[in-house]
């Protein structure tokens, strides 16, 4: 769904207006309605606030599709980008990068992860290296694979 659709679905379901959704985000009620209307869309620290203020995960406001990396958040545009599990089928949840042979394939910590896709992440999106720092993260601490590090 496009993001200016999920906004107004997420702040509707809140039982929000855009003046009500507007105060809470410090925006005017202007910002929302061209939120709303796809003429602009709001940056990557306004989607972490509205997504915290909303109490949504910030993935629910961005066009991500169904399956991505659960490790680095990579959205998978070929079948051979998959990982491979030991038995040798592929995994759906993790990238060929990250995970292979039923296993991560380095090891590494949530930040360094960020600090080394953010730069491939900045130039593929067209965004400043520190706009992507800033997505991944919000959205890493989501994925699987973090999820299960912080449990244990």
């Amino acid at each position: 769904m496009p993001m200016k659709d999920t906004i107004a679905a997420i702040r509707k379901e809140a039982g929000l207006t855009q003046e009500e959704m507007a105060r809470r985000l410090y925006v005017t009620r202007q910002a929302i309605s061209r939120w709303e209307q796809g003429t602009t869309e709001p940056g990557i620290d306004m989607l972490k606030l509205i997504a915290r203020e909303l109490d949504v995960p910030v993935t629910a406001l961005l066009d991500m599709p169904e399956h991505y990396c659960q490790s680095c958040g990579m959205m998978f545009t070929d079948p051979d980008q998959h990982g491979h599990e030991a038995d040798g089928s592929e995994t759906e949840d993790f990238c060929r990068w990250c995970y292979d042979g039923g296993a991560y394939t380095y090891e590494t910590t949530m930040d360094e992860m960020i600090e080394d896709c953010a730069p491939r992440m900045a130039e593929a999106m067209g965004w400043t290296v520190d706009e992507a720092a800033s997505l991944l993260g919000a959205v890493l601490p989501t994925l699987r694979r973090w999820r299960e590090v912080a449990e244990n």
